[in-house]
């Protein structure tokens, strides 16, 4: 008999590696950038410690101002481009089908070029640290001249540049893979005013990434011409360096959307659970999601207010930023009323999300601060920035992000994480995240700049500095917390059933976790919430009309 027919044979388990890694699967793919994404999570918070551990106390404690440029750009870059982006691509990728009824992507084949390509994107990036010089030290916006050869000779530069092309063109071929899947892939029945939200959040997000990802790789494709074919796109003495941040910040600004965005569909589809209600507005929340996708263009200058606009364009984005919060606050109201009144459970997924609300809630707030140019021309490159968007990213993104692990992990692999080592995790995290990110603004107040590996010890800045590295390696520990969690739940394996929560969207409709063609039979939707609907018919229960 051959050897592949033994369950626990090597042969057998190489094949299992060879299914994984040659899968067209939406589900294994999924997982695949899951993996990815938190091993770049890894990598880049070691870079963040290594940053706090080197700015506790004034002098030098660990780098010199070469290597801490270069750990501090490699952190943004990883953060950014390896870590929040494709951990949301992953979540897409795996439960976008489920919800809309499909069997899988429109496009199988170009899901999985799109995780080659980002695997090898993020090796290209890393790939920088191997070459003479080390990685590139430009910060993760890359700003010109700094990009030069002048400034920076090596070529860590050049593969700083291929790497995020490489990356953005994977992005890019998943967005259109997400839009034709949305828009031609739903179970009957199922209208666009019955999509789930968090598809809806993934189908604005995939239009934002189609729009603003081309603008980011002709800018680095113009940036490597300059460096290697003699072109001076962005050259001080012939060219515009101000031209590289317009281009650069055109697909930067939308970015902070494309990361958000996604995460606020998470939420919006944990909270109706969690109170037990239906969400609040479903169609202001659709519409503020549409409303954010497009203001997302219209405000890239306002980080570029120190650099010496005309007032006409200051004065439309000042307007323009104070307009984008316009419909993140309704949608912060929605989120709220969905609760008030409603039966909470108070389990980890809501914990997160309401983490989610507070922290960005406290993010957007400072960033309105920075549309008032005064301000603004004060609190520029100073750690009040830093502090706005952590509060942004992290407090929002990597909240709802978490959120979502504890949500779905049942779903995904069958069995639930454990509620005490759960809300161990939360309360670590929303501690250390605060203690890290909130001194920050204070800082900034006190005028000290971003980007600097030191600082004088009479400035009053050490504390704030100690507190912050502090409440870094607090993060650290939530993070081993949850590690723990995971790996403790698996080895248990209790298994969590096909509804542990009793939710509301298709994803629940079939087994935990799915099998390879998703539903033995694709389902019909009445409702925006269908799962619910079908739990109800069950019992006996009256089903309320909730057609649209």
């Amino acid at each position: 008999m051959a050897a592949t027919t033994y369950p626990g044979s090597a042969v057998t388990r190489r094949a299992s590696l060879v299914d994984w890694l040659t899968t067209v699967d939406h589900k294994k793919i999924g997982i695949m950038y899951v993996i990815l994404a938190f091993l770049f999570f890894a990598a880049g918070g070691t870079l963040a410690l290594l940053i706090r551990w080197e700015l506790a106390l004034p002098g030098q404690q660990l780098l010199d101002a070469d290597q801490y440029n270069k750990v501090f750009s490699m952190h943004g870059t990883t953060m950014i481009f390896l870590f929040v982006i494709p951990m949301l691509v992953g979540l897409g990728n795996y439960f976008v089908p489920l919800q809309i009824g499909a069997r899988d992507m429109a496009f199988p084949r170009l899901n999985a070029l799109s995780l080659w390509m980002t695997v090898g994107g993020g090796i290209l990036l890393y790939s920088s640290w191997l070459v003479p010089g080390g990685a590139a030290a430009i910060g993760w916006t890359g700003y010109a001249p700094l990009t030069s050869t002048t400034f920076s000779p090596s070529s860590s530069v050049d593969l700083w540049a291929i790497g995020l092309i490489v990356l953005g063109s994977a992005s890019t071929a998943g967005a259109v893979n997400f839009i034709v899947t949305t828009l031609n892939m739903r179970a009957p029945g199922m209208t666009m005013w019955r999509l789930p939200l968090f598809t809806w959040s993934v189908l604005v997000t995939a239009f934002m990434v189609l729009l603003a990802t081309p603008m980011l790789s002709g800018a680095l494709a113009m940036q490597l011409a300059d460096r290697n074919l003699g072109t001076q796109f962005f050259v001080p003495e012939s060219g515009d360096p101000v031209l590289w941040q317009h281009l650069f910040w055109f697909y930067s600004h939308p970015a902070v959307y494309i990361m958000v965005v996604p995460a606020m569909g998470v939420i919006s589809e944990i909270l109706p659970v969690f109170s037990r209600k239906p969400i609040f507005g479903y169609s202001a929340i659709v519409w503020s999601s549409i409303a954010i996708g497009v203001l997302g263009f219209t405000t890239w200058a306002h980080h570029m207010f120190t650099t010496g606009l005309s007032p006409l364009l200051e004065s439309f984005f000042i307007l323009s930023t104070m307009i984008i919060a316009v419909p993140t606050g309704v949608k912060m109201f929605n989120w709220i009323f969905t609760m008030i009144g409603g039966s909470l459970k108070f389990d980890t997924p809501l914990l997160f999300s309401i983490g989610f609300l507070s922290m960005f809630l406290i993010g957007g707030l400072s960033g309105v601060f920075q549309a008032v140019l005064p301000l603004d021309r004060q609190l520029h490159d100073t750690y009040w920035v830093v502090a706005h968007f952590h509060y942004v990213i992290f407090g929002g993104t990597v909240f709802g992000l978490v959120a979502g692990a504890y949500y779905w992990l049942p779903k995904m692999f069958g069995f639930k994480l454990g509620e005490g080592l759960g809300k161990i995790h939360f309360w670590l995290m929303f501690i250390g995240f605060n203690l890290t990110f909130f001194p920050m603004h204070i800082l900034g107040l006190l005028g000290m700049p971003r980007r600097y590996f030191d600082y004088p010890a009479e400035r009053g800045w050490t504390e704030y500095n100690l507190a912050a590295t502090i409440g870094a390696f607090i993060i650290l520990l939530a993070f081993l917390v949850f590690l723990v969690n995971v790996i403790m739940s698996a080895i248990r394996r209790e298994p969590a059933g096909d509804d542990p929560w009793e939710g509301n969207t298709l994803e629940w409709a079939t087994t935990s976790p799915p099998p390879v063609h998703n539903f033995d039979r694709i389902p019909v939707v009445s409702s925006l919430r269908p799962v619910r609907d079908a739990r109800l018919r069950l019992a006996g229960e009256p089903v309320e009309d909730e057609l649209h």
